[in-house]
Formats: structure tokens, sequence, C-alpha cells
């Protein structure tokens, strides 16, 4: 023998009622998911730095050394949350400031320093080592930070 089901009308509406909801639902789960995928910008970017040294010998035998940040010039957007993240490689410490934003900071060598700061307003910022800020003094060791 078979069995026969019968499906009233409410039974019906009560199925297309469920149905409406369950998209209903996902839509909304994944309008959520694209809010969270959009908000992770506020996450700021995260840069990675090093400072380096580069040593030579003249024709005449004086040596001399000069120190660099690596990369020497950074892009970022207006608005973007930035972090950098310096690695000292070479020399014992530096001392450094962003001038224009109002960040400074100090490298140590073997340490990582991190600096937050939002680009704000768009132009050219130099990054200055303050103990390499001539040639007398090993330098300058100037790196610069575009905003865009």
């Amino acid at each position: 023998m078979s069995n026969m089901y019968v499906i009233t009308k409410k039974q019906l509406r009560m199925l297309a009622l469920g149905l409406i909801l369950i998209v209903l639902i996902y839509s909304v789960w994944m309008w959520n998911q694209a809010d969270t995928v959009a908000g992770s910008q506020e996450q700021p970017r995260i840069i990675h730095m090093v400072i380096g040294e580069f040593s030579s010998t003249t024709k005449s035998g004086t040596e001399f050394e000069v120190y660099r940040w690596d990369p020497g010039t950074i892009a970022v957007k207006e608005g973007e949350a930035v972090e950098l993240r310096i690695l000292g490689v070479n020399g014992d410490h530096h001392t450094f400031e962003i001038e224009g934003l109002d960040v400074k900071g100090e490298v140590k060598k073997g340490k990582e320093t991190v600096v937050r700061f939002l680009a704000e307003k768009e132009g050219i910022y130099r990054i200055i080592c303050h103990n390499h800020s001539d040639i007398a003094h090993q330098g300058p060791m100037i790196g610069y930070i575009i905003i865009d």
C-alpha cells in the first residue's frame, strides 16, 4: 500500500513563511559579515622597517659608515591608521621624530619599536634620526612618509 499525504493551504503558507524567514536571516547574516570586513579597515596598516648601515673605504684608506631607514620611503593613504614596526639592526640606539606628525621615539639595537599615527593630512613628512643628523655623525639618516 502507498501512503498519500495531503498538504493543506495552511501548511503551504507556513512552509512559504519559513522559507522567507530563512532567506531573511541569511541575508542579515551576510550583511553583517560584509560590515565586519569593511570595518577591518580601521585596523592599522602595519609597515615593517629596519635600521641598516653601509660602510665603505675611500681610496686613501679612510673608513666611513652611514645609517639609513629601510625602506627609505613609505606611501600611505590619507585617513589611514599606520603602525610602524622598526627593528634596530645596526647602531646602539637611534632617537627619531616624524616632522609634522608629532611622533617621536627611540630604536635600540636588537629591539623593535612600535609607533602609531593617523595619516590625517596629505603631504611629505621626514623621519629623522637625531643621532645621525649630518655627515659628521654618519648621516644624514632621513626617510620619507608620503601621505596621499
